[in-house]
């Protein structure tokens, strides 16, 4: 009891000393924090080709045996029965879509095709019996055409992969204008990185000054 007595008498004593009470709780910063630099935001779309695309197509195996005209057959609705198939395949071409592969080596194909009133992709008319088609695509970053025919009862032809020139020199075009934007983008974070540390070195100077100057009064005091 004597203990506690003893305990509420210094509290009080040390409260009046005080002249107030202070609450427990973080003491406010001497400094300001400083911002930290700007995050990068140096987004690169995924461009859709390669850079040498005529070149890939001319040394690449794969496209060196698809280059070569041989046999293709359609591979759609391959459990329905044959005049069903027939069917479908024309219905399909004329809706804008089949699928075929080249006989060779089992690649397979979805083919995408324009059914435009001037488009030159699908044709029943240039002989009879067949339709003729021609469809546009990218694969492994190359701009190529299959072109065949095919015909319409037997639902087998002849066709081959082509280097399309057209797209290719359109999709050489977007490219650049990507990495013309990436670079631009990258030079605009390098200035802004620049800008961000000047300032913080002239702070850290201001800082130091600052500290100094607080030691010293400090050493005056006591």
């Amino acid at each position: 009891m004597t203990t506690a007595l003893n305990d509420q008498m210094t509290s009080v004593s040390t409260t009046t000393m005080l002249g107030h009470h202070y609450e427990s709780g973080p003491l406010p910063p001497l400094y300001d924090p400083q911002p930290g630099p700007p995050k990068p935001r140096l987004m690169f779309k995924m461009p859709r080709v390669v850079p040498d695309q005529k070149t890939k197509f001319e040394s690449d195996e794969l496209f060196r045996r698809l280059a070569r005209e041989t046999e293709v057959r359609y591979t759609g609705y391959r459990d329905r029965p044959m005049e069903e198939r027939r069917q479908r395949f024309q219905a399909g071409v004329r809706e804008g879509h089949t699928e075929m592969a080249f006989m060779t080596n089992g690649t397979n194909m979805h083919l995408q095709l324009s059914t435009a009133f001037n488009s030159k992709e699908v044709d029943f008319d240039k002989e009879p019996g067949k339709v003729h088609l021609r469809s546009p695509f990218i694969m492994n970053g190359v701009c190529v055409r299959w072109r065949g025919y095919v015909d319409l009862e037997r639902l087998d032809g002849v066709g081959c992969l082509e280097y399309d020139e057209e797209s290719a020199a359109e999709e050489d075009r977007v490219l650049r204008e990507e990495i013309e934007k990436y670079k631009a983008r990258l030079r605009e974070f390098e200035e802004k990185q620049r800008a961000f540390r000047v300032p913080t070195t002239a702070h850290a100077h201001t800082h130091a000054h600052a500290h100094a100057h607080t030691e010293q009064a400090n050493i005056q005091v006591r």
